[in-house]
C-alpha cells in the first residue's frame, strides 16, 4: 500500500535545532524522526512511500537514499522552490498514487496507533477520508457530529469558528492526529496551490462524508516544539 511522509516543513518552533537540520532529521534516541515514520509505515503494510522535501532538502534526500540501502521503498517530491503546505504538496505527488486508497502521515508524529485498523475502518466507512482523531488537549480543533463526520473546525486562541453546513446539532470538539487514510477520487476535487488538508476537507465536507476514527489509547506525541521532543525522547528511553 502506499503512503505519503509529510516531512518539507521548516519545523520553526523547533528553535535553535533546525537551524542546522530539518525537523524530519532530528534525533529520537538513535533514530530520525524520518527513519521512525518509515519504519511505522511499512511495519503496517504501507511500504511504498513518497515523502516532500524543502528545508535542507538535500540532507532528507541524502536520509532517504540511506533508508532505501536498509530495503525500504522511498520516493521524493521536491518542494524546493516553494512549501506547498500538505494539500499543495499532496497534489504535487499526486502521480505517485494509484486506485486503492492511501496514508498521509506527518513526519514529525510519534504514536502507537494501529494504522491496520485506520485502513479497515476508512473501508468500512466508505468515506472520502478518515482521521485518526484523539481527546486531548490543544487549540484546534474539528467539529464532529455524533457519527464522526466532520462538520467543522475551531481555533480557541482566536475563537475563529468555521461550520461546514448550518446545524443545530451539538457538534464535539476533537484534535487531529495528523494521520489520515484517504481516497484518491480526492484528486478530483483538488488543485495547484499552497493550501492545507484542513482547509481542503471543511471545503468537501459539506458534500462528502469525511470521517473521523477515535484513539484515545495508548501514546501520541508530536516533536514539533523542543518540549514535546525531550517529552518522546525520555518516552522511548523508558521503553527501551
Amino acid at each position: 500500500m502506499k503512503a505519503m511522509i509529510l516531512a518539507a516543513g521548516k519545523g520553526t518552533r523547533l528553535g535553535k535545532i533546525t537551524e542546522s537540520i530539518p525537523k524530519a532529521l532530528v534525533d529520537i534516541n538513535g533514530k530520525t524522526a524520518l527513519q521512525m515514520a518509515v519504519e511505522k509505515c511499512s511495519a503496517h503494510g504501507f511500504n511504498d512511500i513518497i515523502i516532500n522535501v524543502h528545508h535542507f532538502a538535500d540532507m532528507v534526500e541524502d536520509e532517504v537514499k540511506s533508508l532505501n540501502k536498509m530495503g525500504f521503498r522511498i520516493s521524493v517530491s521536491n518542494e524546493r522552490e516553494m512549501l506547498l503546505e500538505t494539500g499543495g504538496g499532496l497534489f504535487k505527488a499526486r502521480g505517485f498514487f494509484d486506485k486503492s486508497p492511501f496514508l498521509i502521515y506527518n513526519v514529525d508524529i510519534i504514536s502507537d496507533l494501529d494504522l491496520s485498523a485506520l485502513y479497515k475502518f476508512h473501508l468500512e466507512k466508505k468515506g472520502l477520508a478518515t482521521l485518526a482523531v484523539r481527546n486531548r488537549p490543544g487549540n484546534k480543533f474539528y467539529l464532529i457530529d455524533k457519527s464522526g463526520l466532520i462538520k467543522g473546525w475551531r481555533n480557541k486562541t482566536t475563537g475563529e469558528q468555521i461550520l461546514t453546513l448550518a446545524t443545530e446539532e451539538e457538534l464535539s470538539e476533537i484534535a487531529f492526529s495528523s494521520m489520515h487514510i484517504v481516497e484518491p477520487e480526492i484528486f478530483n476535487y483538488m488543485s495547484e496551490g499552497v493550501y492545507t488538508m484542513t482547509t481542503l476537507y471543511l471545503k468537501l465536507a459539506a458534500e462528502h462524508n469525511i470521517f473521523t476514527f477515535r484513539d484515545d489509547e495508548g501514546y501520541w506525541g508530536d516533536i514539533g516544539t523542543p518540549e514535546s521532543l525531550e517529552y518522546i525522547r525520555k518516552l522511548f528511553d523508558k521503553k527501551k
